[in-house]
């Protein structure tokens, strides 16, 4: 009977995107493994919990030590099995993870240790208060494969650095990356059951997300990120998600040429363009308009495209050839509605199956699904616009609202449109950088999800807030108990007038009708 189970249990085999070759083969946990999973670290977490803050901060100066050693065999994992460039595994998954270690290891204590409540009310002075941050117990992620180390990562080192257990689950696509990250944390002394990662495709994360974890982590489309949210809401689950973007980059007439159209083409075709954060819709003031997207079709000729192993690559291969199609759906619509293709626009079949060509296209509009859908490709399409106002409807007429970038030469002429733009982040006269900020928080508004990641608030994320109100004077009968009465009434108004009138008079009249408070008979 064992033998006919595995025969029936179904695998997963991640390839390399650039190659073909499959890495390594994996049975996908069922919905009993993954409970089971789930049970251990809730068994385990009160251990972990226990060992203390200042130790759990320890263990995570020892991972990011085993990290840096580490540095340039993670980096090949990862670009083994996502396909980028070596250097930008080093960059934006490596670098991203050191310092968010680094980030928790200098501000952990500070964040989640106890915080005095001050009570500026009258009535509560003979009260002392304090915010007790605790965890919230099991932390469920499920990540995605584009950057399938530094975003797992990073949110599994704030949920253990506040004490909780993690059970990840990352994307099919890309589990070995997830193991090397079990293989760090468990060495750097975290234990086996504190931290684990499942290996499966969808119905491992369905059941995660229905076991009894105590709250979920999710990156990836908005059409699962609805269901989890509905799932979810049936039992108050919390939950963070995380949920892709449409990001513009508003580039104003007295922006400098030569760098707004590197930054377009560096955050266009990043990663191939398979990043929530990249440049997705680009609009340009009709003076610069014409010249910027020559600039930017003239840089995107000379990108190299091929193997993330050679270190001459720019920009790889896409994930998986099902990504490569939606791409090529949302050109070709464009193309047919009117768009210029500049350079790029197809397949390169002569370097593999999920190869396409950096792709810039002019004169689009908001007809067309490539300024409308999140593509997730290396696709950069350039629109005109005329004033600054229309910039920023143009910029807020999304589904989207994760974040964008404005060019100018004038920081407070960007800044005043940045408030403006609906948007988790904005930044001026920078792009997708933002993500590698460890102090600053990850996440979008609108159908790019709710809650946050990084940073202090992304630290906020992983634990309960708990008030503890403790009374100086425990044998002292509380003011306001029973034993009300007319002169009761008028002495609370006195004590109101006392505290809050506007005229000195009037609160002094108020502090005498208050006085005989204290000898009130009560209960």
């Amino acid at each position: 009977m064992a033998t006919d189970v595995k025969i029936a249990a179904r695998t997963i085999a991640p390839t390399n995107p650039a190659t073909g070759e499959v890495l390594r083969q994996f049975e996908c946990a069922g919905e009993a493994e993954v409970f089971g999973a789930v049970e251990r670290a809730r068994l385990a977490r009160a251990g972990w919990t226990e060992l203390g803050l200042r130790n759990r901060i320890a263990v995570l100066r020892e991972f990011q030590a085993r990290l840096f050693a580490r540095k340039s065999e993670i980096a090949a994992a990862i670009t083994r099995e996502a396909g980028k460039p070596l250097v930008e595994s080093l960059v934006t998954e490596v670098l991203v993870v050191l310092d968010a270690a680094r980030f928790l290891i200098d501000n952990a204590f500070g964040l989640l240790r106890d915080e005095p409540v001050p009570h500026a009310n009258l009535v509560t002075k003979l009260k002392n208060g304090s915010l007790l941050r605790e965890p919230h117990g099991v932390i469920g992620i499920i990540s995605p494969w584009n950057y399938p180390f530094s975003i797992p990562a990073t949110e599994t080192l704030a949920a253990l650095v506040a004490g909780n257990a993690v059970v990840l689950k990352p994307s099919e696509l890309t589990p070995l990356v997830a193991l090397e990250l079990d293989s760090l944390l468990h060495a750097a002394g975290v234990p086996e059951d504190v931290f684990q990662v499942i290996v499966g495709e969808g119905p491992a994360g369905a059941a995660l997300l229905k076991s009894p974890i105590d709250k979920l982590v999710f990156t990836g489309s908005v059409t699962t990120g609805k269901r989890i949210a509905a799932a979810a809401a049936e039992r108050l689950l919390p939950v963070v998600l995380e949920l892709g973007g449409k990001d513009p980059m508003l580039v104003l007439d007295d922006a400098d040429l030569d760098v707004a159209s590197s930054a377009a083409v560096w955050g266009a075709f990043v990663n191939a363009g398979q990043a929530c954060l990249s440049v997705e819709r680009c609009y340009v003031q009709n003076s610069l308009y014409e010249s910027f997207a020559r600039a930017c079709a003239d840089k995107t000729a000379r990108l190299r495209v091929g193997n993330g192993m050679d270190s001459h690559t720019d920009v790889g291969p896409m994930i998986q050839e099902r990504q490569v199609r939606i791409v090529e759906s949302h050109v070709e619509d464009a193309r047919a509605r009117g768009a210029r293709v500049l350079v790029g626009g197809k397949r390169l079949p002569e370097l593999g199956p999920n190869f396409y060509a950096p792709t810039v296209l002019a004169d689009v509009t908001h007809d067309m699904r490539i300024m409308r859908e999140e593509t997730f490709g290396p696709v950069l399409p350039v629109m005109p616009f005329e004033q600054d106002d229309e910039a920023v409807q143009l910029a807020n007429d999304s589904e989207y609202g994760l974040a964008a970038s404005v060019w100018t030469r004038e920081p407070k002429r960007g800044e005043r449109m940045a408030r403006r733009i609906h948007a988790g982040t904005v930044m001026v006269n920078d792009v997708v950088s933002c993500f590698g900020i460890s102090e600053a928080p990850h996440g979008g508004v609108k159908a790019s999800g709710v809650g946050r990641t990084h940073g202090r608030f992304g630290l906020d994320e992983m634990v309960r807030v708990k008030y503890l109100d403790s009374d100086r004077v425990p044998g002292m009968k509380k003011l306001w108990w029973h034993g009300y009465g007319e002169s009761f009434r008028r002495q609370m108004e006195g004590f109101l007038d006392m505290q809050f009138a506007r005229s000195l008079g009037t609160r002094m009249r108020g502090a005498l009708r208050a006085a005989g408070i204290v000898r009130r008979k009560q209960l």
